[in-house]
């Protein structure tokens, strides 16, 4: 006869580690986040400065955070249209879509 198999599930180790430790948040994501919260349109230099200062992103060594966040920001908009999460409002500025 086979044996049956317990219907409780434990939890994997996965999980546990998932809880342990926060995700952390990409360049885009933490602007998408800082412009919520500021309600207000921000320059890349502005956007950098604000994350680093709440902790949600830092650049991990790069020369240029601003230029690298300006492209992203520039793409995202480019390849997403109406469905990206920010839009240019002014020359080197952009606001929460």
């Amino acid at each position: 006869m086979a044996a049956s198999k317990s219907s409780k599930k434990g939890k994997s180790e996965k999980t546990k580690e998932t809880v342990a430790e926060p995700k952390k948040l990409s360049a885009l994501d933490a602007a998408a986040k800082v412009l919520a919260e500021m309600k207000q349109a921000m320059s890349c230099k502005e956007m950098v400065e604000a994350m680093g200062k709440k902790g949600y992103w830092s650049s991990p060594g790069g020369k240029t955070p601003t230029s690298t966040l300006y492209s992203a920001l520039l793409k995202e908009i480019s390849t997403k249209g109406k469905e990206s999460r920010f839009k240019k409002t002014d020359r080197g500025r952009f606001a929460r879509a």
